[in-house]
This record gives structure tokens, sequence and C-alpha cells, in this order.
């Protein structure tokens, strides 16, 4: 079975990256061999669609189950399209890790469903924000199994929405300079 576990590196010692749309890397593991080949994910800087477009990318490349942390609902919509499988709640572990706990069962798979906002990245956000408060919903808790590694994984994403702002920012003054 080939698997994709996002990653914030290449290499089957690489963290898991809690993001799927804008993770830094993507690992595909064959679970029989435990072949890995990591690829830089090209949607991290996205202006739109970087959940869609990992999707379709994700399943063009064979993978049948994702190992994340979070997904935004368009992403989920893709890959439950394509039939794949989805692992949600993984964090704080190596992509071998996060392989062979699925291997030994300790992971369930399921179809895919949103567990993190929309447009997780903070891009994208221009016209339907008021419409949708900037933001989806998020339930309490699904993929993860305890409150502390959802907390962890929302202090994570502020973080990366703070630096992409600070980015937006700079972006800004230097164009407005111009």
């Amino acid at each position: 079975m080939k698997i994709c576990v996002t990653a914030v590196g290449p290499g089957i010692d690489a963290q898991v990256d809690p993001r799927f749309g804008r993770a830094a890397y993507f690992a595909f593991v064959d679970t029989e061999t435990m072949k890995e080949d990591s690829m830089a994910n090209p949607n991290v800087a996205a202006v739109g669609g970087a959940g869609i477009q990992s999707a379709q990318m994700v399943a063009e490349r064979g993978a049948q189950v994702v190992i994340t942390g979070y997904l935004g609902p368009n992403a989920a919509s893709a890959l439950a399209a394509a039939g794949v499988q989805v692992v949600l709640g993984v964090q704080n572990m190596t992509v071998g890790e996060a392989v062979e706990a699925f291997k030994a069962g300790r992971f369930q798979s399921t179809l895919p469903q949103a567990t993190g906002p929309a447009h997780m990245g903070g891009m994208g956000m221009g016209r339907g924000m008021g419409r949708m408060g900037g933001f989806g919903t998020m339930p309490s808790s699904p993929g993860f199994e305890r409150r502390e590694d959802e907390v962890s994984a929302l202090r994570e994403e502020m973080e990366f929405i703070k630096g992409r702002l600070e980015y937006i920012n700079r972006r800004l003054q230097e164009l407005e300079k111009k």
C-alpha cells in the first residue's frame, strides 16, 4: 500500500507536518518495503487552492491513504472524491513512526472530513470572507485523541498564520514603494 505522510522535511526521519495543503513535503511510503520518496510541496505558497491542488497531486501519485494533522474542507472533498482514505490528528512523530503506527493498527483511516478551518494557510481570503467569517468552523476535537493535541495544532497554525501575515505586510510595503 502507498501512504502519503505530510512532513516538515524530506525523508523517513522527518517530523510529520500537521498541515495538509501547505505541508512543506509529502513523503510517499510503500508499507511493504518502507521505501520512501519525498517531494517538496509545490503548493506551499499557492495564492489559493493549495488543499485541492495538493489532494489532486497526492491522488495522482497513487496514495491510498494520507496521514496528516488536519484537513481543510476543500482538501477533504478532493481526497474523498479521489477515494483516498485519511488518518487525522497525527503530530509529534516522524514519518517512519507514523507509518509503523498505521501498520500496527494504532490509526484508523476514514474517508476524509474537514478538521481545520477553510484556507488553513491564510491565503485566498478574498471575496466571501464576510460570509464565512474568515474561517470555516472547526469541530471540537475530531481526529485528535487528546485536547492538548488539538490545542498544540491550533497554536502551530496560529504561528503559521502570523508568519504569513508578516510576509504579506512586508510584501505589500515593498510593492507600494515601487
